[in-house]
C-alpha cells in the first residue's frame, strides 16, 4: 500500500475546497470548506479570537484521504463542552492548561462526523496517522490536551479502540425526530392532550400579538435579511453582557458561498421583521443555530425557533430537526433526549486520573437523566 503523509495546514485555503469537501458529507454543512473559510476569512476564528487554525491533513500522493479539524485555543470559550474546572484544577497544582489541541466545529456544537476519511481509504491507518500528528503537536508545543468534539458514536468508539487512552464524556441535547407524522397537526394529533393544547396556545398567542411568520431560502436571502438577521443575532448576546462570538462578515460570507444550506426564519410585525433566526440544510437533517429579537413578545421564541423548525422539516421531509444546545424546555415539545460525546487526551497523568473518574461519574448520571427525560416525553 502506498504510503499516508500527514501535513499540518495553518488555514482552511491551503487546501482546495474539491478535495477537502470530496471527504464531507451532504449531511454535514458545517463541515464543508466554504463554512470553515468564512469563520477564518471574517476573522471570527484567527489567533486574536484565541482558535489558530492548525488543521491535520492526510495524503496518499496527491490525493487528500483523510482530514480533522483542529485549533489551539487559548480559552474555553465557542466549544459547548465545558472542561474549565479541568483547567482550573491543573492551573491549581502548577500547570498550564493554555493552549491546548481542539478537533471541533468552532461555535456549533451539532453532532457528527469529525474526521474525515476516504471511503476507500484504510480508516484505522488514516486515523493512527492523524494521531500520531496531533499527539507530536502536544508535545512539541507544550500543550496541556487534545479534545474531539460531539462526534458520532462509531467515531468515538474507532478513536479508543486506536488511542485506548482517550476519556469519553457524555452530555445530552434535545432533537426531534419525524415519527411519521404527516404534517403539523399529524405532529399534535401524536401528542398528549395537555401538550397539544399548550402548543396550540403558544402559536395562537404570537398570532394575536400581530406577529406574521416569513421563511426565505437561499438566494431569497437579501443581503437586507441577512444583516437584520445579524442585528437580531447581536441582540441575543449583548442582553448577556457578551459580544457575539460571529460577526456580520461571516454571514454574509455564507450567503453568498453555500446559499442553498441556509434558511432564514423572520417574524414581522406591521409588515416589518423584527426577530429571526437562521437555519443550516443538510441532506436529511435541519439545523436550528441562530436567534434573536428586536422586542420581547410572549413565545415568539418558541414559534421562530421550534415550532417553523418542525414544520419546515416535515414539509420539506426531512427526519431530524436539531434545534441547538441546552434546554429542557424543547422536552415538552416533543424534542428527544439524545446522548452526545466527545474524547479527551490529557498530558498530565495526574489530570488524566481525575478526569476519567469524573467523567465515569457524571456518565452514570447523564445516562440515568436521559432516561428519565425519555419517560417524560409528551407523546400518547
Amino acid at each position: 500500500m502506498r504510503s499516508l503523509s500527514c501535513i499540518m495546514l495553518p488555514g482552511i485555503n491551503a487546501v482546495e475546497a474539491v478535495q477537502w469537501d470530496a471527504l464531507v458529507s451532504h449531511e454535514q454543512p458545517f463541515l464543508r470548506h466554504a463554512f470553515l473559510q468564512a469563520l477564518e476569512s471574517s476573522g471570527s476564528v484567527c489567533e486574536a479570537t484565541g482558535w489558530e487554525p492548525c488543521h491535520l491533513c492526510v495524503w496518499q500522493d496527491n490525493r487528500l484521504v483523510g482530514a480533522l479539524p483542529m485549533y489551539r485555543k487559548h480559552h474555553s470559550y465557542g466549544e459547548y463542552v465545558f472542561d474549565w474546572g479541568w483547567a482550573d484544577a491543573l492551573e491549581r497544582a502548577g500547570g498550564r492548561y493554555y493552549p491546548k489541541a481542539l478537533s471541533a466545529i468552532p461555535f456549533t456544537p451539532v453532532p457528527g462526523t469529525r474526521t474525515l476519511i476516504a471511503d476507500d481509504a484504510n480508516a484505522d491507518d488514516v486515523r493512527g496517522v492523524l494521531a500520531t500528528a496531533w499527539q507530536a503537536h502536544c508535545e512539541e508545543q507544550a500543550l496541556s490536551s487534545w479534545h474531539l468534539l460531539f462526534a458520532q458514536d462509531d467515531e468515538v468508539d474507532a478513536w479508543q479502540r486506536q488511542c485506548p487512552q482517550l476519556i469519553a464524556r457524555e452530555g445530552v441535547q434535545f432533537q426531534w425526530k419525524d415519527r411519521g407524522f404527516g404534517d403539523f397537526e399529524g405532529f399534535l394529533a401524536s401528542l398528549t392532550s395537555k401538550r397539544r393544547k399548550m402548543i396550540k396556545r403558544e402559536r395562537r398567542l404570537v398570532a394575536e400579538q400581530g406577529f406574521r411568520l416569513r421563511r426565505l431560502e437561499g438566494e431569497a436571502i437579501t443581503q437586507e435579511a441577512m444583516a437584520h438577521f445579524f442585528r437580531c443575532y447581536t441582540i441575543t448576546y449583548h442582553e448577556r453582557g457578551r459580544p457575539p462570538y460571529l460577526n456580520h462578515a461571516f454571514f454574509e460570507r455564507l450567503r453568498h458561498a453555500m446559499p442553498e444550506a441556509l434558511v432564514l426564519v423572520q417574524a414581522l410585525l406591521n409588515d416589518q421583521p423584527v426577530a429571526a433566526a437562521l437555519y443550516f440544510r443538510g441532506e436529511n437533517t435541519l439545523y436550528g443555530r441562530y436567534w434573536g429579537s428586536e422586542v420581547a413578545a410572549d413565545c415568539l421564541h418558541f414559534e421562530v425557533c421550534y415550532y417553523q423548525g418542525i414544520e419546515f422539516c416535515l414539509e420539506k421531509e426531512l427526519s431530524l430537526f436539531d434545534p441547538g444546545t441546552q434546554g429542557e424546555h424543547k422536552l415538552v415539545r416533543g424534542f428527544a433526549p439524545q446522548r452526545v460525546r466527545s474524547l479527551h487526551y490529557l498530558v498530565h497523568p495526574g489530570l488524566a486520573a481525575g478526569v476519567a473518574q469524573f467523567c465515569q461519574e457524571e456518565g452514570a448520571h447523564i445516562s440515568a437523566y436521559r432516561e428519565a427525560a425519555n419517560d417524560a416525553l409528551p407523546f400518547k
